[in-house]
């Protein structure tokens, strides 16, 4: 199963930033471009693991958007995108955000009291903007009903665990100059 999104993983251009290597994939960077196929795949997958109990998809800016209108496509349910820039709204919320490579805000807003969410991202490094933003929704008295995230690399999904956070992942990949290693397959 999911072998358009390992097939694709595995033949991913590589760059360097740094002493970090970096993997360039449709899911994560929208380069190169993003086949139908892979994302139906992805969507089809998703809605076979996560529980349909909630009322808004949240979608971390940007990657996380074309996630979240193929769910929201097939299941009616609206989403949000969690934003890299204020506008201001009541009720907006701000968080502080960590990824492997960079910092910066985030800004959630169209989120109150009692939603049921169902949170989306493309990958997890650190796991640094999960633990901001799941703990600025359950301030807020959202009710998260799963996280997906797609791509897992790094040891951000175990930090997440160690806290008590449940994250569900598709796959998880290690990245070298030689390319990226599938270790995992989350079926």
């Amino acid at each position: 199963m999911l072998k358009i999104l390992r097939e694709s993983l595995l033949n991913a251009p590589i760059v360097r930033r740094g002493d970090y290597y970096y993997f360039i994939h449709p899911i994560s960077d929208g380069v190169p471009q993003l086949e139908p196929e892979l994302l139906e795949e992805i969507t089809e997958h998703i809605l076979g693991i996560i529980s349909k109990d909630f009322d808004k998809i949240l979608a971390i800016e940007a990657m996380g958007i074309p996630l979240a209108t193929a769910i929201s496509m097939k299941t009616g349910i609206p989403f949000t995108i969690i934003r890299k820039r204020p506008y201001g709204l009541e009720g907006e919320i701000r968080l502080s955000q960590e990824t492997g490579y960079s910092k910066g805000e985030l800004y959630v807003n169209d989120v109150r009291k009692g939603d049921r969410v169902l949170i989306v991202d493309d990958v997890i490094s650190t796991g640094g903007t999960l633990i901001s933003l799941i703990k600025a929704l359950e301030d807020t008295g959202a009710i998260i009903t799963d996280t997906i995230v797609i791509i897992e690399r790094g040891d951000g999904l175990s930090r997440l665990k160690d806290i008590g956070i449940d994250i569900k992942t598709l796959v998880r990949i290690d990245v070298t100059e030689k390319g990226v290693t599938i270790e995992d397959t989350h079926e």
